[in-house]
């Protein structure tokens, strides 16, 4: 399989969050506040692991997956210098994960479903390998309310090979939830150059149907 768009600019890309660097330290930190502790936590589509570096400290272990290994391995280095040391690395296809339903306690997917033809099947999968009474995170770029740095940096990506497939507002966003008929528990919105919209969706514990 060749390089992908992500495969080619992982070496830019925390470079391109720090243009929006004031939602993506929001979202690494509203994520985190609504783990529960002492869980088993995985984080898919991760890029260079910034979600995933946060919550180690306060999970009991991270398992920080993306399809591209450049990602990966920028993350995996960032981790070595934190002295992490609860947190593993795999290449994953989200729509396809290995493990069994209900094994983490908390699951996260970050800025990836607006780039999905079809993010519901993704969505599903994540909410397969949730256990009863964990919480599934989903933070995803509002690019329907970008400022005009954003849209200017997102035309450069497009010359690169960027392709979103959807873009979102708070409203369309709310909205594609509902339509899953999933139970939304919250949606905060992170404020900045282009804003986040953070789904939080609770899965019911098996004793409350």
């Amino acid at each position: 399989m060749g390089r992908t768009f992500w495969d080619n600019i992982a070496g830019l890309y925390d470079l391109a969050e720090k243009t929006n660097g004031r939602a993506v330290r929001g979202m690494a930190a509203e994520v985190t506040r609504r783990l529960p502790e002492n869980t088993d936590f995985l984080e898919c589509a991760a890029g260079t692991g910034e979600i995933s570096l946060a919550a180690a400290p306060f999970v009991r272990r991270v398992v920080c997956t993306d399809l591209s290994l450049p990602m990966l391995d920028r993350a995996r280095k960032k981790a070595a210098r934190r002295d992490l040391t609860n947190i593993e690395f795999q290449q994953r296809d989200l729509f396809h994960l290995p493990e069994g339903d209900g094994t983490y306690g908390a699951v996260c997917a970050g800025n990836v479903l607006h780039l999905l033809d079809h993010p519901e099947d993704a969505v599903a999968e994540l909410w397969r390998v949730m256990a009863p009474g964990g919480c599934l995170l989903l933070p995803t770029f509002l690019m329907g309310e970008s400022g005009p740095l954003m849209d200017t940096l997102v035309a450069l990506y497009r010359l690169l090979g960027f392709r979103q497939k959807h873009t979102f507002t708070r409203q369309s966003y709310r909205a594609f939830f509902e339509g899953l008929g999933l139970p939304l528990a919250e949606l905060a919105v992170i404020p900045g150059r282009m804003p986040v919209g953070l789904a939080v969706l609770r899965k019911p514990n098996i004793q409350e149907g």
